[in-house]
């Protein structure tokens, strides 16, 4: 087991940056905090892919007659991607050892596009919206959602191929900053959409408790999904380039920590607590209500 050195009172500042590196070297090496750390974001995952999982099933048992809204598609998904991570997390010592290195590759990116799918739905569903209100079409938004998340995988699953055949650290560098453009146009979908809708909101003459809380919800779920999808683009570009910024190693727990924290766990734990209002129950047609 390796003891973690204690702090020293009289540390100067030249001192400290040298005691945190070794810190840090320390934590990676120690196989107990990969395991805790790594177990850890299993757990996190799994919590909240449960959540998810949770809200499907009211949702449709509040309006089963509806079928498969976007509202469910987007908590199903929620329910796979979390999950898938918190299996791997959960076999975190099988799946960094795997050979060939590709299929690290796809354990791990294969979340990543998921969850780009998953959230870029969400922005479709606002799009529509916005289209709707502004007496826009809206029969090619969904064909584009689905032709720009077909392209993209489409050419990860060339390079996956790619790195199978021929492993480098070009390819390498090549699917890192494929994954970075990915999340910078989820982000920028965001940030197009989401303002978007939100200004139109803000902008709506009518004043009213729904109107105020669409806006907020709007607001705060188009701040959170820019951020995080900003961070994973800055994050991956960063671990292109350096090495000791690698998310897919085994020995930087702490790294993959606070990445996976901030740009999925509490994303997605903000985000579906943020909608978690039941859609409205379905009055029958032989039903009046007492006026």
């Amino acid at each position: 087991m390796v003891r973690i050195r204690k702090i020293p009172l009289d540390l100067t500042l030249t001192e400290f940056p040298a005691l945190v590196s070794s810190w840090w070297d320390e934590v990676n090496e120690s196989t107990h905090w990969q395991d805790g750390i790594f177990y850890t974001l299993c757990a996190a995952y799994a919590l909240v892919s449960s959540i998810a999982l949770i809200q499907l099933i009211r949702i449709e048992l509040r309006v089963p007659e509806y079928g498969w809204t976007t509202q469910k598609v987007f908590h199903l998904m929620n329910v796979i991607v979390n999950g898938v991570r918190a299996v791997v997390f959960g076999f975190h010592k099988q799946v960094f050892l795997l050979h060939p290195k590709v299929l690290i590759f796809v354990l791990l990116d294969l979340p990543s596009l998921l969850f780009f799918s998953t959230y870029t739905l969400l922005a479709l569903f606002w799009a529509e919206i916005y289209h709707q209100a502004r007496s826009l079409p809206t029969d090619k938004l969904r064909i584009s959602y689905a032709a720009i998340n077909g392209v993209i995988y489409v050419i990860q699953v060339c390079i996956w191929l790619y790195l199978w055949i021929d492993d480098n650290s070009v390819v390498e560098f090549i699917g890192n900053a494929f994954i970075a453009a990915v999340s910078f146009i989820a982000a920028l979908g965001y940030l197009l959409y989401g303002g978007r809708l939100f200004f139109m909101l803000k902008r709506f003459p009518i004043e009213s408790k729904g109107r105020r809380k669409k806006l907020n919800e709007v607001g705060s779920v188009t701040a959170i999904c820019f951020t995080c999808f900003l961070i994973r683009c800055s994050v991956v570009v960063l671990s292109a380039f350096d090495s000791d910024a690698s998310l897919d190693v085994l020995d930087h727990p702490v790294l993959n920590l606070i990445y996976y924290m901030l740009v999925e766990i509490l994303p997605s734990a903000l985000v579906l607590y943020i909608l978690r209002k039941l859609p409205p129950k379905r009055i029958s047609a032989q039903y009046h209500p007492i006026r």
